[in-house]
C-alpha cells in the first residue's frame, strides 16, 4: 500500500456528463510509464469512461500527473475505497497488484489490472478467489487481443476460415534491452516479455497449451545471465487442438518493434504484419525505401489500448464476461512457468506438471 497523502476528495472533481448513460469512474493506481498512458486515455479518449483519481507510492508523481489531468491525487487505500471511483486501473508493480485485486473486490470496484496478475501461481489464485467471492468484474491487461491485425487473424481462425490450425508463428523482438534494474525484479523474459506471446498463442490458435518446450541464450547483456535470465529465446508450444506454436522473442531488433502473428490452416493462412510510421515508398535503381518499424510498444499498440478500455466499460455496461478474464491470465503465466522450467531443466515440460506444483 502507498503512504497516505493529503487529498481532495473525487467529488471536488466530478462534473455533470452530458447523454443518458453515467460513464464509468476509473482511478489509477500508479503513475509510471504504462499508468499514465493508461490515464491519459482515460482522460480524453475512452467513450463511457471518465478518469476521477490518480494514486502513486511515490505522491509528487501522482501529484504532477493528477494536476495535469485535472483529477484528485488520492492515497492508494483512498482510491480503491472511494465511493466516487467505480473501477481501479493498477497500473503498479507486479508485486503489488495481487493486494491490490483483493482490497478492490472487497470494496466492490471493478478492475482492470496490467499483467502479470503475480509471478507467484498460488497469489494469482487468491486473487482470483477474492474477484469470484465478491463478484466483480476483473479484465487483465493482455492489449494485443485489442490490436485490430491480430483480432482479424483470431476471427478468421475462430470463424474456420483457414480450415483446421495447423502451425502458428508468433515473432515478438524489442528495438532494445529494458534496464537490468528492471529485469531483477520483472521475472524474466518469459514472465514479462513472452507472456503476452502464450496469451496470443491461446487466442489465436483456440486451444489451451499442454506442452512447452523453450530454448534460451544471452546474446545481448551478460549482465542478465547472473539474474539466471536471457535476452533471446525460441519456444514451442503444443496445442490440446494438436497445432502448433512457434514463439521467437529477442531483446533487441536494430530495425524497430517487430510483431508478426501467423496461422497456417487447412485451407489457408491468415497473419497479421507490422504498421509502418506511413506509407509512402520510394523506388529507383538501387531498390525501394519505405519507412521504419513504430520503434516500441506504445506506438504499436496504442490503438489497442484504448479499443482494450473500450471493450471493458461495453462489458460493465452490458453486465457481460469480460473479454480477458482472469483465467486467461493465469493461463498465460501457467505456460510461462513452464517456459522457465524447460530452460533450466533442459527439457518439454507439461503445462500439468506446474500446475501440479501449484496444488
Amino acid at each position: 500500500m502507498t503512504r497516505a497523502v493529503t487529498a481532495t476528495p473525487v467529488a471536488a472533481f466530478s462534473t455533470p456528463v452530458k447523454g443518458d448513460r453515467a460513464p464509468v469512474r476509473v482511478g489509477v493506481v500508479g503513475a509510471g510509464r504504462i499508468g499514465t498512458l493508461h490515464a491519459e486515455l482515460l482522460a480524453s479518449r475512452v467513450e463511457g469512461a471518465k478518469l476521477v483519481a490518480v494514486a502513486d507510492v511515490r505522491p509528487e508523481l501522482g501529484a504532477d500527473l493528477a494536476a495535469r489531468l485535472g483529477v484528485a491525487q488520492l492515497s492508494t487505500a483512498d482510491l480503491v475505497r472511494d465511493p466516487g471511483v467505480d473501477a481501479v486501473a493498477i497500473c503498479s508493480s507486479t508485486d503489488t497488484h495481487v493486494e491490490l485485486i483483493v482490497d478492490a473486490a472487497a470494496a466492490g470496484k471493478a478492475i482492470f489490472c496490467e499483467k502479470p496478475i503475480s509471478l507467484d501461481l498460488a497469489e494469482v489464485d487468491r486473487a482470483l478467489g477474492a474477484v469470484e467471492h465478491a463478484g466483480v468484474a476483473l479484465l487483465v491487461g493482455f492489449n494485443r487481443r485489442f490490436d485490430p491485425s491480430h483480432r482479424r487473424v483470431h476471427e478468421t481462425v475462430r470463424d474456420g476460415g483457414i480450415g483446421d490450425a495447423y502451425l502458428a508463428r508468433i515473432t515478438s523482438r524489442d528495438p532494445e534491452p529494458p534496464p537490468v534494474e528492471y529485469a531483477r525484479v520483472s521475472g524474466g523474459i518469459f514472465l514479462d516479455m513472452t507472456i503476452h506471446d502464450f496469451d496470443m498463442a491461446r487466442y489465436v490458435v483456440g486451444s489451451e497449451v499442454v506442452e512447452v518446450s523453450a530454448y534460451g541464450a544471452v546474446r545481448i547483456d551478460p549482465a542478465l545471465a547472473e539474474l539466471g535470465d536471457v535476452d533471446t529465446a525460441a519456444v514451442t508450444l503444443r496445442h490440446e487442438s494438436g497445432c502448433i506454436t512457434v514463439i521467437d522473442n529477442c531483446r533487441q531488433a536494430s530495425y524497430g518493434y517487430d510483431q508478426r502473428v501467423e496461422v497456417l490452416g487447412s485451407t489457408g493462412l491468415a497473419a497479421s504484419g507490422n504498421p509502418l510510421a506511413h506509407t509512402a515508398f520510394v523506388l529507383d535503381s538501387s531498390g525501394m525505401s519505405a519507412a521504419a518499424l513504430p520503434h516500441f510498444f506504445l506506438e504499436r499498440y496504442a490503438a489497442s489500448y484504448r479499443e482494450e478500455w473500450e471493450a471493458f466499460v461495453a462489458a460493465l455496461e452490458a453486465g457481460a464476461a469480460m473479454p480477458v478474464s482472469g483465467a486467461d491470465g493465469r493461463a498465460a503465466l501457467v505456460v510461462g512457468l513452464a517456459a522457465k522450467r524447460s530452460v533450466a531443466e533442459h527439457r518439454p515440460v507439461l503445462v500439468e506438471e506446474v500446475e501440479d506444483r501449484a496444488i
